[in-house]
């Protein structure tokens, strides 16, 4: 008897998860005056792009889940588009654990788009 696959066995899944800890914990040392800014936004598209894939691997069709990778791959480039604001404000540095995290995540939803896409061409 095989097992059902969710979100949870999706290893892009997984490291979006890992992403949102590491934002959640570079953007503590924001100031103050970000606390509803750039800080929040960050955290938004953060927050996003693993609640995409869990949404698109719950819907019943391949193709829902390409399209809700395309939302994820979309919350990844704002979250790293916010990201590198930061880093030109002084908040993060360019080279941080969020910003490589990010890449990660989005080499990984890329791989997962591709090996989806055909087959819902």
């Amino acid at each position: 008897m095989g097992t059902t696959r969710t979100h949870r066995d999706l290893i892009a899944w997984q490291e979006a998860m890992r992403l949102v800890e590491v934002v959640y914990r570079d953007t503590k040392s924001f100031p103050n005056d970000e606390t509803f800014g750039l800080r929040v936004q960050i955290r938004r598209s953060a927050v996003s792009v693993p609640s995409n894939i869990a949404e698109g691997a719950a819907r019943n069709s391949t193709r829902e889940l390409v399209q809700f990778l395309s939302i994820a791959w979309g919350s990844l480039a704002e979250l790293e588009t916010q990201l590198e604001l930061a880093a030109r404000l002084g908040f993060l540095e360019h080279s941080t654990d969020c910003v490589n995290q990010a890449n990660r995540v989005g080499r990984l939803v890329s791989a997962l788009h591709k090996s989806l896409q055909h087959r819902v061409d």
